[in-house]
């Protein structure tokens, strides 16, 4: 057995800019204006929601500005204080036209983008939150970035009807990212120390990663040799939409697969790898 590996993502994060550029470049009136999988917002909207999104990166990470907001307490906190900024951001770019939104993305996304590249990925950071409480190491704090831009692109890609980043290169990272949040998806779930959990992604981009119970608390591993009392398999597309709040649990119970025991499968599908 052993740890999964830090997170390699960097070199990613022009290719999915420029990729993002094409895409709005293509998008007639029409497209700009089609629903999404998130609720009340609109292609053009979430577009918005990215641009908000590496603005917020340079003024607080990189330029040190801090937002003076409502205190922090506890996870409730965080969620709301982020889906009400994100919505007053939304509402408030709705003026803009998509020229002028795809011209701050290029301007913004490649500022962020050098800002990325000058980070230590082996530092200690900011916590990545959907993962846990504590202090995270950079290179997954610039995972988790990476994932919100790729699937909020996947997504305005699911409605314009346009082909997907979904090979190996774009998509495996993504999915070894969400995975991290499985320790904490269970962190509630009582079980005999040894007791081993399963979760097969299924797919070029998948693989079999092991929560194993260990002096009370549930670790992640790769390449588990000890037979497990659960596993839940999924394919690749179900995942990413299932761990970013794009389909229900339930409504995704019916493509999994569960072998064994269904108490310790069931949070595998809980599982969030984003806030809001």
């Amino acid at each position: 057995m052993k740890k999964p590996e830090a997170i390699q993502v960097v070199h990613l994060f022009s290719e999915t800019l420029d990729a993002l550029l094409d895409l709005l470049s293509d998008l007639s009136l029409d497209d700009w204006q089609k629903p999404t999988v998130c609720a009340g917002w609109t292609v053009k909207d979430i577009a918005a929601h990215l641009l908000g999104g590496e603005i917020g990166i340079l003024a607080r990470k990189r330029d040190g500005y801090a937002y003076s907001g409502s205190p922090i307490i506890d996870w409730h906190d965080l969620v709301n204080l982020i889906n009400d900024l994100n919505d007053l951001w939304v509402k408030a770019a709705r003026r803009l036209s998509p020229r002028l939104l795809c011209d701050f993305l290029r301007i913004t996304g490649e500022q962020a983008n050098l800002y990325f590249a000058s980070l230590d990925p082996e530092a200690l950071g900011d916590p990545v939150d959907w993962a846990s409480p504590e202090p995270a190491p950079v290179w997954l704090d610039l995972a988790r970035e990476y994932t919100e831009r790729w699937h909020h692109q996947q997504q305005i890609r699911d409605a314009t009807a346009r082909r997907g980043l979904n090979g190996p290169r774009h998509l495996a990272p993504v999915l070894d990212a969400f995975v991290r949040a499985l320790p904490r998806a269970y962190r509630d779930v009582r079980a005999e120390d040894g007791a081993q959990v399963t979760l097969k992604i299924n797919g070029p981009s998948g693989n079999r990663w092991h929560l194993l119970r260990e002096s009370g608390a549930w670790q992640l591993y790769l390449n588990a040799d000890a037979p497990s009392v659960a596993t839940v398999s999924l394919d690749e597309d179900l995942a990413w939409r299932l761990f970013t709040k794009g389909i229900k649990p339930e409504a995704a119970r019916a493509r999994v697969v569960i072998e064994g025991d269904e108490r310790l499968a069931l949070p595998a599908l809980g599982m969030i790898s984003i806030i809001g």
